[in-house]
């Protein structure tokens, strides 16, 4: 069966960093029903096998399957490295991936120098180093895995002194390198911007991927005929596996919109 326009998105993550997508993506698409997943309860992926993550990403796959979607993104730049080319063989719906922003950071930089924050899974991963030698020739990137990271967003921690302390301890090694441009390559560390900001000089620009990614799903959507047409605006539900009493209440606080805007609807697998 063929996706129907008034079908949802699904977008899926490790836990709550893909809602810094789901947030583009919303800007982006007033009117689209998105479905939210997250799987927190075996956050962060950054440390598992590609074996173990595709297994969850396949989970989270078949579970949306089953919510009439027409599309899904994989918000999160590790399952996407681990797991894309086995989910486009097994889905045939549209599927959008996210990749560290290396390009759009390797045009934007002056000085040449390029420092990346992201998971170990992500660095260590096949399509990133593909990713980083087709953009490296007159480029210096200098790669850092944030151990550690992933867990304090998950609890809703985005600026407290241990978060701050683990920051510097990332940035500060990239800053001694003369770095004039901060790639984000985690959804999750989105969140963290405002915090990086007064970690660093006011000449370096920090890239992620959000916006780009939520514009490219817009323009597969009208390529392919499913753009919801109907004026009304989209809902929006979330999922989450997490085992934190106060998961709503982070899930609540990174969307930004009140728990009036969204309809949240607990344990999923």
């Amino acid at each position: 069966m063929s996706p129907s326009q008034n079908n949802a998105i699904g977008v899926i993550d490790s836990g709550v960093g893909g809602i810094s997508v789901l947030k583009c993506i919303r800007a982006h698409l007033l009117h689209e029903n998105l479905i939210y997943i997250a799987d927190s309860k075996f956050a962060p992926y950054g440390e598992k096998s590609n074996e173990e993550i595709t297994r969850r990403v396949l989970t989270a796959f078949d579970f949306l399957n089953k919510q009439d979607i027409k599309c899904i993104v994989v918000a999160c730049n590790t399952a996407t490295a681990a797991s894309i080319q086995i989910l486009r063989e097994r889905f045939h719906f549209p599927i959008i991936g996210m990749e560290p922003a290396v390009k759009p950071a390797s045009l934007m930089s002056k000085n040449k120098i390029v420092g990346i924050l992201a998971t170990s899974g992500t660095l260590l991963s096949a399509k990133f180093s593909a990713l980083l030698e087709h953009h490296s020739n007159d480029i210096h990137f200098i790669t850092q895995p944030c151990f550690g990271l992933v867990e304090l967003i998950e609890q809703g921690d985005l600026g407290s002194p241990a978060l701050i302390t683990l920051l510097k301890k990332y940035i500060d090694p990239l800053l001694k390198e003369k770095i004039d441009t901060l790639v984000l390559g985690c959804t999750h560390y989105s969140f963290l911007k405002p915090v990086i900001q007064t970690l660093i000089p006011d000449h370096i620009k920090i890239v992620d991927t959000g916006d780009a990614v939520a514009s490219y799903l817009k323009h597969v959507l009208i390529e392919k005929d499913l753009l919801n047409q109907n004026s009304a605006s989209g809902t929006t539900h979330f999922w989450t596996n997490s085992l934190d009493q106060n998961a709503d209440k982070v899930i609540a606080e990174l969307w930004g919109q009140g728990p009036e805007s969204f309809n949240y609807r607990g344990l999923w697998v």
